[in-house]
């Protein structure tokens, strides 16, 4: 099972100040918009979004389907059945993912120490 491209999702404080900290340690920002709060910076293949006033804790994110420059795979492990597989294996989703829908989606998932993953995929399910 492939979650997808990995990033790491900071509720921050001050999103100014946490951007100069991190393009100090050579993150560049490669998405997102300052004015409305969040940004998505990267240093390789390690890639951070800084969330102001959005959530309260950090969130461990993947995108199904992207590559870590944010290219749609040909072929990959829709979100739908990634939750269908999570859910047969026994774990509780805390949001689910419409079924009945083809396109953007996403579920989220807490770790037994209250960590939340977000699996959060950007493009339509694979043609298959």
């Amino acid at each position: 099972m492939e979650l997808g491209n990995f990033s790491v999702s900071l509720a921050v404080k001050d999103i100014k100040a946490s951007k100069a900290f991190y393009e100090k340690l050579d993150f560049k920002v490669v998405g997102g918009n300052l004015d409305q709060n969040w940004i998505v910076l990267q240093n390789g293949s390690a890639r951070i979004g800084l969330f102001q006033g959005m959530f309260d804790k950090n969130i461990l994110t993947f995108n199904p389907g992207w590559t870590t420059d944010k290219q749609t795979l040909p072929d990959f492990m829709d979100v739908r059945e990634l939750q269908r597989t999570l859910k047969a294996r026994g774990l509780t989703l805390a949001t689910e993912a419409d079924e009945t829908t083809d396109g953007p989606a996403h579920f989220t998932v807490t770790d037994p120490d209250g960590n939340s993953l977000l699996v959060d995929q950007h493009v339509p399910r694979p043609k298959r």
